[in-house]
């Protein structure tokens, strides 16, 4: 048959594309890539990057090309069929990574590169690709013997299907709760909610109310719903997602895959010589050792609980006060922190969806990257796509086409939630042309209602600009190395720099004149809201801040602990965590921990401290902008050159001095959170 995976495309040809093309595919390509390999290195040395690893790149393009189209309809199109080809290709592409990793004749070409008089005269970006190659030959188990080397491979196998598993789990213990509702019963919420559950209610062939565990349907019920019965309910349906509690209790229960995970993930640590998995984490990041990570968060945690604290017990002191409320309840927290907000600053979130439509944020957002880097973006509106919602925008600089970038906003049923930035193509060096990098962007947004365009929360625009931020890092790279070009070979804890630095501009006057306009008669943002949104900007960012602490420890220490003598349990360690650094405290029913995919789905495993390790080199680099002018050409093409265009070819804190002229200091951080200490 046909298989258009395994076709040349500058964009996958998603309306091809069928379930069943995807393992015949990934098959055929391995096994390419395999004689293809054993082929270059019988011609013997000496080897060159020319004779070895640019014919090897082109080989790994071709196999991430037939996959990468595989994996985002998984993500954004989830069915059975679109599953089930996605796991079957995990294991196969897992043997085949590990193959390459243990290969010991092709590990020894790149050191006899490595080695070699012609290694000084490769181009930056060479040597570190040849660098990263040599320590990931290392990192998956090249020197091991044979047994250890096939129970390494077992074990990245089972990891990868673990993985899949428990993403399938939420994504299906999100969707199966819904819940019909009055008018009467959904009191409070704001036009825009219920405009959400109208129609998703008609979508369902109901003439009444749905809500559902998506996130534009659960957020709005938490933060204004009147009814606190129904705010307990959908509180309690999304904390027990995939546990043996709740109202699915056990149906999707991902307990076993974790406690499963983490005795792989140590086990596969141990077998390459680390104490556990936290240390084999840090072999690829900025953190030096496990104890500067615990430091660094403990450091946050100490400078900013004084004042969480204090956050608190405003909170608590309103709610009995002005409420009658004697105990906040976890369902209580969010409803009584938004009137908390409206009372002091007279500002909620709300009041920002008719000046953020969806068609003025986006030009707006594209203005601040013409200004800061000269770039333009265009729609294309002729392409092939796999959901009515997908855009496509191409982005020029002086006329020329350098990126692409897919963009695909709203929430809907068979999309994973969250937000994200991927790869469809890297740009790289063909052996003919110049291959121009392609972006995934993915968010979760309330989509049009009722024929109104989506009007986005100023939360949501911070998130768009996230998103856009991982983008520009992909597509702005200069790199022509796949291995360092976008964020490819960038330290984990540095990756998150370019997108936290682009949240800025969402609270800067000068860029929210024309990021944002009144979706029926264009006017601004009046200065008067605008002086609400700034004045609130750090309203409880102590407690905020306190969360997040309370994620990273919790996965840091998992994943160092796991195993040790006293380590009774996941629960107990959470436990322990959040009563040294959380202010609010769950109840005892709550599994968080059970839908936690950046750990356990997801890249994040002991690197979730990674946001906050880089949010202070976003905000120590965005203070540059502060100082010079934060629409200052100089400057943005400064950080465009020296972090953007770089990729991986560098280390971040190399890149980081380069641009700022100095260490990242923390204050900065401290100071744009509000935090006083």
């Amino acid at each position: 048959m046909s298989n258009p995976l395994l076709e040349q495309h500058d964009l996958p040809p998603f309306s091809r594309i069928e379930a069943r093309h995807a393992e015949p595919a990934i098959r055929q390509l391995i096994e390419r890539n395999k004689q293809a390999i054993e082929s270059l290195l019988d011609q013997g040395p000496p080897y060159s990057w020319d004779n070895l690893l640019a014919p090897i790149e082109e080989l790994e393009d071709g196999l991430a090309q037939a996959f990468s189209p595989v994996s985002h309809l998984n993500s954004v199109c989830n069915n059975e069929a679109i599953r089930d080809a996605y796991n079957a290709c995990l294991p196969l592409l897992s043997e085949y990574g590990t193959w390459m990793g243990q290969h010991s004749r092709l590990c020894e070409a790149y050191q006899q590169l490595a080695d070699s008089e012609q290694f000084t005269s490769l181009a930056p970006a060479r040597r570190k690709t040849i660098e990263n190659a040599l320590r990931d030959f290392r990192l998956a188990g090249v020197s091991l013997p044979p047994e250890q080397k096939a129970r390494y491979g077992e074990l990245r196998k089972r990891l990868s299907e673990l993985g899949s598993k428990f993403g399938e789990n939420v994504l299906d213990a999100t969707n199966a709760w819904s819940r019909r509702a009055s008018l009467e019963e959904l009191q409070g919420l704001p036009e825009t909610a219920l405009a959400n559950a109208r129609q998703a209610a008609q979508q369902a062939g109901f003439d009444d109310y749905l809500i559902n565990l998506e996130f534009p349907s659960y957020s709005p019920v938490l933060s204004y719903c009147e009814n606190r019965a129904l705010r307990e309910e959908i509180y309690t349906a999304n904390c027990t997602r995939a546990s043996e509690l709740g109202p699915h209790a056990g149906q999707w229960d991902n307990a076993d895959l974790i406690t499963d995970t983490l005795d792989l993930r140590r086990q596969l640590a141990q077998l390459l010589g680390f104490n556990d998995y936290a240390e084999l984490s840090l072999a690829t990041k900025m953190a030096e050792t496990p104890e500067s990570v615990i430091g660094f968060l403990e450091q946050l945690a100490e400078q900013s609980a004084e004042q969480a604290q204090q956050e608190w017990r405003e909170l608590e002191d309103f709610a009995r006060e002005e409420h009658g409320i004697d105990s906040l309840a976890a369902w209580d927290v969010s409803f009584y922190s938004e009137k908390l907000r409206q009372q002091r600053y007279q500002v909620s979130q709300e009041d920002f969806r008719p000046y953020l439509p969806v068609s003025r944020v986006l030009p707006g957002l594209f203005e601040v990257v013409h200004r800061l880097y000269g770039l333009e973006v265009t729609e294309v509106r002729d392409f092939d796509s796999y959901h009515p919602d997908a855009q496509l925008f191409e982005v020029l600089q002086d006329g020329e086409v350098i990126a692409r970038f897919f963009l695909d906003l709203y929430a809907r049923a068979d999309k994973r939630g969250g937000a994200w930035m991927d790869d469809c193509r890297v740009r790289r060096m063909r052996s003919d042309e110049l291959q121009i990098p392609v972006a995934y962007l993915v968010c979760n947004f309330t989509p049009p209602l009722d024929g109104e365009p989506s009007l986005l929360t100023h939360s949501e625009l911070t998130t768009l600009f996230h998103e856009f931020g991982h983008g520009l890092h992909h597509m702005l790279t200069r790199q022509t190395v796949a291995a360092v070009s976008g964020i490819n070979g960038v330290a984990w804890d540095a990756v998150e720099l370019p997108s936290q630095f682009m949240e800025n501009w969402c609270w800067e006057r000068e860029a929210l004149a024309f990021i944002s306009g009144h979706h029926e008669t264009g006017a601004p943002l009046p200065d008067a809201l605008l002086d609400k949104l700034l004045a609130a900007r750090n309203f409880q960012s102590a407690m905020m801040l306190a969360r997040q602490l309370e994620f990273s420890l919790f996965d840091f220490r998992l994943h160092r602990e796991w195993g040790n003598d006293g380590m009774e349990s996941v629960q107990s360690l959470l436990d322990e965590v959040r009563s040294q650094v959380a202010v609010v405290t769950p109840p005892s029913f709550n599994r968080f921990q059970n839908s936690f995919s950046h750990i356990f789905a997801g890249g994040y495993a002991a690197g979730y401290y990674s946001y906050k390790w880089a949010e202070v080199l976003s905000a120590d680099a965005f203070s540059r902008f502060e100082e010079e002018g934060i629409f200052n050409p100089d400057t943005g093409n400064s950080f465009r050159s020296r972090i953007l265009e770089a990729g991986g070819s560098r280390e971040p804190m190399e890149l980081f001095v380069d641009f700022r002229g100095r260490e990242p200091d923390i204050s900065a951080l401290l100071r744009h959170s509000g935090i006083n200490n």
